[in-house]
């Protein structure tokens, strides 16, 4: 009896070891919440999607369960966004690279862009979803390594829903021009509450001014020399809005209009985390909506 036990017990095991096996029943784990409201849409049912990021979490220091980090070493395929942005799961991502899980760097595939300021000057910027045509190009990248590495994918329901997608995403990069423009080009000059609109800048032909925080982090912080230095150049630019994101505290924004001298707006974006449903942004085109009108509305009179 006790062989007969010992041996049902084994047989379960070797079961239980092909039930996760990868591809099969882990799905796919994302680690931003924005690309994982674009991989849902490229995905839909045809494979479990897991996010580890939350609503409203900042993707520089957000942090995960030893739980979803077995997770993370156990996926079909792993999607993060790369270029240094996910600096509290970076260990973790490195460690499923080692396990032998596919790991898809987004923002590696996209032309990512150059900071030109700062203390970041010359590292890669992270912060391509500002821009709807670099997005198209990352869930046209997605939706292939999605085929390739989820095994039994119905690949024809991914092509699908990838088609229809990308369709959704031209007509938000052709309504967001088309809002943009709208900006008198003499008032298109940006400051926010760190280095995250480069993207939407180039793209959009808009001049980044400076940000509260010098540094394509928020994990960085300004020194009054700092404050001081950027609220010469707003004054010297006539900015008259400063963008602060809708996540973080912005404490150091209204500090650095005060001592700008000069009455300028403090605005909330939803620059780097969607929200929970009913929050404004809680899907990648509908952040993208609401910022573009937030821009506008602290442009177009300033």
């Amino acid at each position: 009896m006790k062989r007969i036990l010992a041996a049902a017990s084994a047989l379960l095991l070797v079961l239980t070891g092909c039930g996760s096996a990868r591809g099969q029943s882990d799905g796919i784990v994302v680690t931003t919440n924005i690309l994982g409201d674009i991989t849902r849409n490229i995905v839909g049912d045809a494979a479990p999607v897991t996010v580890l990021m939350k609503p409203n979490a900042d993707p520089h220091s957000f942090a995960i369960s030893a739980q979803e980090a077995a997770r993370l070493e156990s996926a079909a395929l792993v999607v993060h966004n790369g270029l240094g942005l996910e600096e509290g799961v970076l260990r973790h991502i490195r460690a499923a690279e080692q396990a032998d899980v596919p790991v898809l760097s987004v923002g590696d595939q996209i032309d990512p862009i150059r900071y030109t300021a700062d203390d970041v000057e010359g590292k890669p910027d992270p912060h391509f979803w500002t821009d709807p045509k670099r997005v198209r190009k990352a869930v046209e990248v997605i939706s292939e390594r999605v085929v390739e590495h989820v095994g039994g994918i119905d690949a024809d329901k991914v092509r699908a829903n990838t088609t229809r997608y990308l369709e959704e995403i031209d007509r938000l990069d052709t309504w967001t021009a088309e809002r943009l423009a709208s900006i008198p080009a003499q008032h298109r000059k940006l400051v926010t509450n760190h280095h995250v609109f480069g993207y939407l800048a180039q793209r959009f032909g808009f001049q980044i001014v400076g940000a509260v925080i010098p540094s394509g982090t928020t994990l960085a912080s300004p020194s009054a020399s700092d404050l001081a230095s950027l609220a010469e150049a707003v004054r010297t630019a006539g900015v008259g809005a400063i963008f602060a994101d809708s996540s973080q505290p912005d404490r150091l924004a209204r500090v650095l209009a005060e001592q700008a001298g000069v009455h300028v707006q403090v605005i909330a974006l939803y620059s780097e985390s969607l929200t929970a449903a009913g929050g404004g942004a809680a899907t990648y085109v509908e952040m993208t909506r609401a910022n573009t009108e937030a821009i506008v509305r602290g442009l177009a009179r300033a």
